[in-house]
């Protein structure tokens, strides 16, 4: 039990402290970890000759999880200083939230691997610029997020 505490108040702490890009690396990560899990279970959901209800209801459980974090990434979005990249990841986001409605109704494991795949892509990019963020004048700090810390 002590752990679990001990656990949850380092996490909180490194929330709370995490710079503005630490935090979206953070979101991407979270959603890349629930669409894993996603494509794991319907992997098992297939294997299986009776379907589990519990598959069922853990599938649906990860990819709304990965919804909820494209779309708290959605309204973080700045347009007014973000331009052109905030309209881009707003339509990318858009994009990864129909596919996983669809891909979840119909457990297309498939269609999550690409949304998947192009998420890890967005989070590695985000590293990237999260990584300057740490020098003077890095070039993270006229991103344009609404995140607030």
């Amino acid at each position: 039990m002590a752990y679990t505490n001990a656990y949850s108040a380092y996490r909180e702490t490194s929330i709370k402290t995490a710079s503005q890009g630490q935090l979206i690396v953070m979101l991407y990560d979270g959603a890349v970890k629930n669409l894993d899990q996603a494509v794991i279970l319907i992997t098992q959901k297939k294997s299986q000759p009776k379907c589990d209800p519990g598959i069922i209801e853990k599938i649906g459980k990860s990819v709304i999880r990965a919804q909820e974090i494209i779309t708290e990434l959605t309204v973080s979005l700045d347009f007014d200083a973000g331009g052109d990249i905030a309209k881009n990841l707003f339509s990318l986001y858009t994009f990864f939230n129909q596919e996983l409605l669809e891909a979840n109704v119909s457990f297309d494991g498939e269609r999550i691997k690409v949304v998947r795949d192009m998420v890890k892509s967005l989070r590695d990019s985000w590293q990237a610029i999260a990584q300057t963020e740490a020098t003077p004048g890095g070039i993270a700090q006229g991103i344009a997020l609404n995140i607030a810390s």
